[in-house]
C-alpha cells in the first residue's frame, strides 16, 4: 500500500522558476520534490549556481544538465523520486541527484546507473562540484549579478525560513534522522539576517520550518549572539518584529510551547495564531509503539490551555492510520480524540513501510483494505469538523493575503491557512484590482468543507 501524492500532506508548493538565459549561458534544470525543507535546499543550491553564472530552467528541454532534489520520506515518495530521475534521464540525459533519497546512493544507481552523481541532503558543495564537472560555468561578470535576495522557488510574497536541520527523536516509522542527522540549529542572528533580507525583498509571510521547530536551539544551549537568542520563543518574538506574518510549522507540543500562545494572542506581535503540530495519533498505546515524544491526554489539556489564552488559534496536524498493531478500538479512540480536540486543519497518511524504519518489524500489520476504510472514516470526521468551523466564520471580517489573481477570482489565504496544505478564501467580485501579496480585509459570505468565499471591505 502506497500513499499517492494527494494523500501526502507533507508536500511543498510546486517550484516556480522564471529565468531567461542569455545566448551561450550554461543552463541547469531543477526538479524539486518533497517537503518545504527540501524546497529551501533547492533554493540555496540555485542561488549558488546563479551567482556562478548559470541560468536556471524550469524544465529539461532547455537545460544542459538537470538536478533532481529527491524525497525519501515514504516508499511512495521514493517511487516518485525514481520516476522523476528516469524522466529527467530520458528527456535530458545529464542528471545529478541530491536530497533525502541521496542518502541511499545504491538504491538510486541500482535503478538508474547513468546518473552523473548522487549526494545526500544539504550537501551543497558536492552538488556544485557535480554541476561543474558536467557543465563548466561561464559567468559574465557584467550580466550575471545575483539579486541580494537570492533565488526563490515560491511566489515573491511568501518564503520558507529553515531554522534547523535534523532531529533528535527516534520515531519508529521515520528515517529522517538517519538521512538528515541529529538536530543542528542555525544561530539566531543568521536566521534573523536571512529573514530581514527576505522582508526587504518584499516577502510578507515567513513560514518557519525545521524537523522539530520547538526544539530549536537546544543543541547549541540556546546560545545568544549579536542580540538574538536561539530559543523558539525569542526567535518568534524577533521575527514578528519585522512586519511580516510569521507562521510556525512542525511544532512538537512541549510544555514551553505554551509560552508562544500569548504572542499569538497579541495582534501586534506578527506571530500568527497558528500551530502546525504532527500529533500522528491519539491513543497512548499507539503513540508508545510509534515512540512518539508526547502523551495524548496531556496534549488535550495543552490544547484547552492554548485556546483559553488564544481563542482564535488555528491548529493543524497530521495523523497516521493503520499503524502496525492498531486495533479497531484504538482507531475509534482516535476518532473520539479528534472529536474532543476539534482540530481546524487535518491531513492523514495511511501507514506504509519505509526501508530502514523500525516499524517495519512490528507485529500485526494492518491489511490495506482496513487502512483504506479507516482513512475514509477519519477524513469524514475531520471534514465535518472543518466544515462546522468554517461555517462559524460566515459573517466575520478576516484579514487575508492574496496568492493568485485570474479572470474568475482572487485566491487568498486567511491567517488560518498555510500555502498548499490548507484551504483558501476566494474573492470573485471586484478582484481585478488585486495582485499577489496584497493584504486586505474581507467579509466571509459563504463556507464549504475546506474553503471560504468573501468580499472586500477594506485594507
Amino acid at each position: 500500500m502506497q500513499n499517492p501524492p494527494n494523500l501526502r500532506p507533507d508536500l511543498a508548493p510546486k517550484a516556480r522558476l522564471v529565468d531567461s538565459p542569455r545566448i551561450g549561458q550554461p543552463t541547469i534544470g531543477m526538479v524539486s520534490l518533497g517537503c518545504p525543507k527540501a524546497l529551501v535546499d533547492s533554493e540555496r543550491i540555485l542561488t549558488r549556481l546563479r551567482a556562478e553564472g548559470y541560468a536556471i530552467s524550469p524544465d529539461y528541454a532547455g537545460a544542459d544538465a538537470v538536478i533532481v532534489n529527491t524525497c525519501g520520506f515514504l516508499d511512495s515518495a521514493k517511487a516518485e523520486s525514481l520516476d522523476a530521475i528516469g524522466e529527467a534521464l530520458k528527456e535530458n540525459g545529464k542528471v545529478i541527484v541530491t536530497g533525502c533519497l541521496g542518502a541511499e546512493p545504491d538504491y538510486i544507481t541500482g535503478t538508474h546507473p547513468r546518473v552523473l552523481a548522487v549526494t545526500g541532503p544539504h550537501q551543497y558543495e558536492q552538488v556544485l562540484d557535480a554541476v561543474h564537472g558536467a557543465v563548466p560555468p561561464a559567468p559574465d561578470p557584467f550580466i550575471d549579478l545575483l539579486p541580494a535576495s537570492g533565488v526563490s522557488l515560491t511566489p515573491r510574497h511568501f518564503s520558507y525560513l529553515k531554522i534547523s536541520e535534523g532531529c533528535n527523536h527516534k520515531c519508529k516509522f521515520c528515517i529522517i534522522p538517519d538521512m538528515r542527522g541529529r538536530l543542528q540549529s542555525r544561530p539566531a542572528h543568521a536566521v534573523m539576517r536571512e529573514a530581514e533580507k527576505l522582508v526587504e525583498a518584499g516577502v510578507r509571510e515567513l513560514l518557519v520550518i525545521s524537523q522539530d521547530t520547538s526544539a530549536y536551539g537546544l543543541d547549541i544551549r540556546h546560545a545568544e549572539e549579536r542580540g538574538h537568542r536561539a530559543h523558539i520563543t525569542d526567535l518568534a518574538r524577533d521575527l514578528g518584529s519585522l512586519g511580516a506574518w510569521v507562521r510556525l510549522h512542525y511544532v512538537y507540543p512541549y510544555p514551553h510551547v505554551r509560552d508562544l500562545i500569548p504572542l499569538m494572542a497579541d495582534p501586534s506581535s506578527g506571530l500568527l495564531p497558528y500551530l502546525d503540530i504532527p500529533f500522528q495519533h491519539g491513543h497512548p498505546d499507539v503513540l508508545k509503539r510509534m515512540a512518539r515524544p508526547a502523551a495524548s491526554a496531556k496534549t488535550l489539556d495543552e490544547i484547552a490551555a492554548w485556546r483559553a489564552m488564544c481563542p482564535d488559534i488555528t491548529l493543524r496536524s497530521t495523523f497516521i492510520v493503520g499503524y502496525p498493531g492498531e486495533t479497531e478500538a484504538e482507531f475509534e479512540y482516535l476518532l473520539d480524540w479528534l472529536d474532543e480536540a476539534q482540530l481546524d486543519r487535518v491531513g492523514c497518511f495511511q501507514y506504509e513501510n519505509v526501508a530502514g524504519a523500525r516499524s517495519n518489524d512490528l507485529p500485526d500489520h494492518v491489511p490495506d483494505a482496513v487502512k483504506q476504510e479507516r482513512w475514509e472514516r477519519f477524513m469524514q470526521k475531520a471534514q465535518a469538523i472543518s466544515e462546522a468551523k468554517l461555517q462559524a466564520k460566515v459573517g466575520r471580517h478576516l484579514q487575508v493575503i492574496v496568492d493568485e489573481v485570474d479572470e474568475e477570482a482572487a485566491t487568498c489565504r486567511t491567517m488560518a491557512d498555510a500555502p498548499e496544505i490548507d484551504g483558501n478564501l476566494f474573492i470573485d467580485d471586484g478582484h481585478e484590482i488585486l495582485k499577489p501579496g496584497d493584504m486586505l480585509t474581507v467579509q466571509v459570505d459563504e463556507a464549504g468543507e475546506y474553503d471560504l468565499w468573501g468580499r472586500m471591505v477594506g485594507s
